[in-house]
């Protein structure tokens, strides 16, 4: 992997996670099958992505075709759960990643190791994860919260085998990804008719700015910090998110969810705190 400088990586994730953040208004204003979208999406971030990135190297190694799996599961699951639950629900419960990347990355991952601080901020999700389900009685808005928890496991394997890829570019795994989406949901596109000029608009601000300039944005600040600070980082996605959702469409996140949400970005964030501090010599994030 091509290294980035500490404040590049962390600049691009910032940006990353700001752009990010709009998709729940987005997919919220598009009428179109998840899949539609999800396919619609990635075929517009391709082409964007292919504008910075004039020769994609597709090795087709057994990392770069994990993580391109990986993250076009990522994106169709996190697409349905936005529409069978609330945008906050959606984006919080997907933020357990980290918490997957400590439990997948001490087998995908030489040298990481699960400490005891790790096995208490784990327990202190999955608390908060409890609140989200136990808060929703309607079958349609659980099976929505678990596909939020689904795509945090596969985004955690995306950050995983993009890490493992010593010298590859993320950025060849995104648009692997989105080429896998767009043949995976071709036939959504075909049989959901034309979309409406409001879904149009919606495609294509989620294609450029919510998903591919991201894209390029992710796979810079990846290649210069480590998997699960990349994960933190990027926390400012949950937060922002459910603020424009409210504003622009007035869907509020209920007490508990909000609780839920509380409790697990402030164990992931008081975990890579105390981290950090831990290996201020060794480079930190």
């Amino acid at each position: 992997m091509i290294r980035e400088s500490k404040g590049t990586a962390i600049a691009s994730l910032v940006l990353c996670a700001f752009l990010w953040s709009s998709a729940g208004v987005l997919i919220k204003l598009v009428d179109l099958h998840p899949f539609a979208i999800a396919g619609f999406r990635s075929i517009v971030g391709f082409a964007v992505m292919r504008v910075f990135i004039r020769k994609p190297r597709f090795t087709f190694s057994f990392d770069q075709v994990m993580a391109a799996v990986s993250y076009s599961a990522t994106m169709i699951l996190f697409i349905l759960a936005n529409k069978m639950t609330t945008s906050a629900n959606a984006v919080l419960l997907q933020y357990t990643e980290p918490v997957f990347i400590v439990l997948l990355g001490r087998y995908l991952l030489p040298g990481e190791k699960t400490s005891p601080l790790d096995w208490l901020v784990i327990a202190g999700v999955l608390g908060g994860m409890v609140l989200f389900f136990f808060d929703e009685l309607d079958v349609r808005a659980n099976a929505g919260n678990a596909l939020a928890v689904l795509s945090g496991i596969t985004f955690a394997l995306t950050a995983i085998f993009m890490r493992r890829q010593k010298d590859g570019r993320p950025a060849d795994s995104f648009m692997l990804a989105h080429l896998l989406t767009f043949v995976i949901t071709l036939p959504f596109i075909i049989g959901g008719g034309i979309p409406s000029p409001v879904s149009i608009g919606g495609l294509a601000l989620l294609g450029v700015f919510q998903m591919g300039i991201p894209s390029i944005l992710y796979s810079k600040g990846l290649a210069g910090v480590t998997a699960i600070s990349a994960a933190l980082i990027t926390m400012l996605e949950p937060v922002l998110n459910p603020v424009w959702v409210a504003l622009c469409i007035g869907e509020y996140p209920s007490p508990r969810s909000i609780a839920g949400g509380a409790i697990i970005l402030g164990c992931v964030t008081v975990r890579t705190v105390i981290k950090a501090r831990q290996k201020t010599n060794k480079g930190g994030i």
